[in-house]
């Protein structure tokens, strides 16, 4: 058991052991033949702990005024990587990129925390150079993780605003259960997707949260957020009104859903063609009580230009309407999941990132923590921990993750 009773795993074989005898043998003169053969485990109990320390290297060149065999001056040479009088090893940074990209920290707080835990003193400048050192060390791998999103042939994608500089800008991701990448752009639509560079390449389905931008890409199949809908369902419902069209919707939905779980636990790989066809006709019959409930705004007496207002409900009411190839996609394609989560989870960190430090003064510092937080998701994915990928990145083998 640990502290609260959970279940803990030693993190390796202990590396000190204290015996405990019982009080009757302390001080016994048949102490020690009792240890040497006749005393035996009755039990043992492990105790972890961690040790707060930083370990300084202390690098010392010698030289000779006059070497007898070199028959002058000779002096020894620094080790490559160590520069600067006072330097920060690479364990300190990948420890601090870490702390910023996985961990959201921000980098007063880092500093705060190297101080009072470490005693090392690093501003807050440091950290971004930290931050950006990681960056360049797992940078050439996140073109190949890419191309594999982009070849996948599902894919997840989302975007979150960020501050950079003070000026709203915009994160795209997409992501596979495998692997994440995420950039950012000054643009949210079609400009910052084209920079991403994922979409354009893919040639599977992408699935999204109905975004408009997304719909201009014909060389991808498209699916969309059923949990997306689900709180749109309930959002109507909450404004009153005593609509029954929302509940009927929201029954098919997880109709649809329960049919392919069950089907997916059997074995199967597909539904019958007559259970796809029950559902296509009860969706069409839904979408007429929609249509009944909440019927479409007169025609105007006075034609003017732009969109007329439909209001929320209206408007969900034609998108269910016009979009059912891309909402029931989950259902004719068992490799399409029926909600985006993944991708909202991928993005969640950046949400957190934002609220703790308030936004990212550059553009640049901004990508150098995408770069990173794209490793370590994709590391994470595969079972590997931060640490270790950012090791093997920095032993110049980022590839690890691939």
């Amino acid at each position: 058991p640990g502290h609260e009773g959970h279940a803990v795993a030693l993190p390796h074989g202990p590396d000190a052991v204290e015996t405990h005898l019982p009080d009757i043998c302390t001080g016994c003169p048949r102490l020690d033949a009792c240890k040497a053969g006749e005393m035996s485990c009755q039990g043992s109990r492990y105790l972890i702990d961690v040790e707060m320390c930083a370990k300084v290297t202390e690098h010392v060149v010698l030289g000779h005024e006059s070497c007898p065999v070199a028959g002058g001056p000779v002096v020894g040479s620094f080790p490559d990587g160590v520069s600067a009088h006072i330097q920060y090893g690479d364990s300190v940074v990948k420890l601090a990129g870490i702390l910023s990209t996985y961990g959201a920290v921000s980098c007063e707080r880092i500093s705060e925390l190297m101080r009072d835990l470490l005693k090392i003193s690093i501003s807050r400048g440091t950290v971004l150079h930290m931050v950006s050192k990681c960056s360049e060390k797992v940078s050439g791998t996140l073109e190949e993780v890419r191309r594999r999103i982009a070849a996948s042939p599902v894919s997840h994608h989302d975007e979150t605003g960020v501050r950079v500089d003070g000026k709203l800008s915009w994160v795209h991701s997409s992501s596979t259960g495998e692997f994440t990448y995420q950039t950012v752009s000054g643009r949210r639509g079609r400009v910052g997707i084209d920079e991403n560079g994922v979409v354009p390449e893919s040639r599977g389905t992408i699935v999204h949260d109905c975004w408009a931008p997304y719909d201009g890409y014909g060389n991808v199949g498209h699916a969309l957020c059923n949990a997306h809908l689900l709180r749109e369902l309930n959002g109507i419902d909450d404004m009153g009104g005593g609509r029954t069209w929302t509940g009927e919707f929201r029954d098919l939905l997880l109709s649809m859903k329960s049919a392919k779980e069950e089907a997916v636990a059997s074995g199967a790989s597909s539904l019958g063609d007559d259970v796809l066809e029950r559902f296509h006709a009860r969706y069409l019959e839904v979408m007429r009580l929609a249509d009944k409930e909440c019927p479409p705004p007169p025609e105007p007496a006075v034609k003017r230009r732009g969109r007329r207002k439909r209001g929320k409900e209206r408007a969900l009411i034609e998108r269910l309407a016009a979009r059912e190839e891309q909402i029931c996609r989950f259902v004719h394609d068992f490799a399409v999941p029926f909600d985006n989560n993944l991708a909202e989870r991928d993005v969640r960190n950046v949400k957190t990132k934002s609220k703790v430090s308030g936004g990212f003064r550059t553009m640049g510092g901004a990508q150098d923590y995408l770069d990173v937080r794209s490793f370590i998701g994709t590391a994470r994915k595969q079972g590997i921990d931060a640490f270790t990928a950012l090791s093997a990145a920095f032993d110049g083998h980022p590839d690890i993750v691939l």
